[in-house]
């Protein structure tokens, strides 16, 4: 008997969970798919187990057109030749088209993949390619011009959650002849450590049922310790909308904006065995940048947007180096909450509302001459240290926003702040 992952793959693209956002309802993709007008290449990109292979099957079925199936992991040049001289013979006798599908295709080096060109750009041969790395880095230039790029996303917990149901109801494919009892513990476990691969649930769904010894009533009741077994991995306390949830947060970030390494990293590690999206965490380390760190160490908000632009490239696992990168700088920098001061201003104008623009401050460049707007403004960088001292706030605000640290970069900035305010001092008397 084939797996539970291979017995429940799709068959149509309405069972097709998790990808609505390109083969939903009126999506380009599935009109081109269910009118058998898919006539450019196309790339499927995404992680394991979003339905990839999945979706070029049911292109297979729905097609007219000849449908040809090779991995690149295991075929060569040799391979695609055969493909292309059947394709060739098949459309002049025929007129028939050639749907050719390559998984992993970002394994051919470039010379296999230039091989493969010519015929996709003459339009012998229609690609479809799926990668789980991104094809801007991994698939030749010519071949993604010449293709339209569909990312795949994770399946989220809903898609999850109903894959499984169907798992447990399908009497033909599944199990729905047999009684599975699953402790809700067990299955959330399970759900959340999948990593939004629905390969790896069913196949964790299916070692946990085969392996476990019925009841006396004759059920498979699915317990924590067994689906923990199932997916090789201890549950951890971490409900993603619970205490566990706010709770790990608040410490992480308490040991960054604390200066503990060690501890940061403890509880990062947590979040993400536990299955936490490492989006959320990049997305605490940026606003942790500003809001703790500012401008003491102005290089840590780039550090932190460096990070997350440079997992959005490499994905998981390599993910953790960028996040650990990110989570150590920002732990051992000097600490600021100097951007605070926003919010003094902000509330001084919810309070007082707004002052008026002192006049030399308007654009000249409209009612200069009129209204005598920008007049006795004076440019800064025409005087020593590009500075001079003038009026910047509304006549009725007096400022005091910003007060700089006696940390890192924001002592230099406090040493400066107060050699200008030392030189109006003097312009004044």
């Amino acid at each position: 008997m084939a797996p539970l992952a291979a017995r429940m793959r799709p068959r149509s693209l309405d069972e097709i969970v998790g990808q609505d956002h390109i083969i939903g309802k009126g999506k380009l993709l599935r009109r081109a798919i269910e009118t058998d007008r898919l006539f450019s290449s196309i790339i499927l990109f995404g992680p394991p187990g979003t339905g990839k292979t999945t979706l070029a099957k049911l292109v297979a079925i729905q097609s007219r057109a000849h449908f040809e199936s090779i991995s690149a992991v295991l075929a060569g040049v040799a391979d695609l030749r055969k493909v292309i001289v059947e394709a060739q013979e098949r459309r002049k006798l025929y007129n028939t088209r050639t749907l050719l599908f390559i998984d992993e295709v970002h394994r051919w080096n470039k010379a296999q993949q230039d091989a493969l060109l010519p015929h996709v750009e003459n339009g012998l041969i229609t690609l479809i390619g799926a990668t789980t790395e991104n094809p801007y880095f991994e698939v030749i230039r010519a071949l993604v011009s010449r293709s339209r790029i569909f990312e795949m996303h994770p399946l989220d917990e809903k898609a999850l959650d109903e894959i499984l149901n169907r798992a447990l109801s399908d009497k033909d494919r599944g199990y729905g002849n047999r009684r599975i009892v699953f402790e809700q513990d067990a299955r959330k476990l399970l759900i959340d450590l999948s990593g939004g691969d629905a390969r790896n649930l069913l196949n964790a769904v299916e070692l946990a049922v085969e392996t476990t010894p019925l009841e006396a009533d004759g059920s498979v009741h699915i317990t924590l310790s067994i689906a923990e077994e199932s997916i090789q991995q201890r549950a951890l306390q971490y409900d993603k909308n619970g205490d566990a949830h706010y709770d790990t947060i608040s410490a992480f970030i308490k040991s960054v904006r604390g200066s503990d390494p060690d501890a940061a990293l403890y509880w990062v590690s947590k979040m993400l065995i536990a299955g936490e999206d490492p989006r959320f965490i990049l997305r605490r380390l940026i606003i942790l940048a500003s809001e703790d760190i500012g401008l003491a160490d102005p290089r840590a908000l780039q550090i932190a947007t460096a990070a997350a632009s440079a997992f959005e490239f490499i994905g998981m696992p390599e993910g953790y180096y960028p996040i650990a990168e990110a989570v150590l700088y920002l732990s051992t920098a000097p600490k600021s909450n100097s951007t605070m001061a926003i919010f003094k201003a902000i509330n001084q104008i919810k309070e007082e509302g707004v002052g008026e623009i002192p006049i030399h401050l308007m654009d000249s460049s409209r009612d200069a001459k009129g209204l005598g707007h920008g007049s006795g403004y004076q440019y800064p960088h025409n005087f020593p240290e590009h500075y001079v001292p003038q009026q910047y706030l509304p006549d009725s605000v007096h400022g005091g926003f910003y007060e700089p640290t006696e940390e890192g970069y924001e002592k230099e900035i406090k040493e400066r702040l107060a050699r200008l305010k030392k030189i109006s001092t003097q312009k004044i008397g």
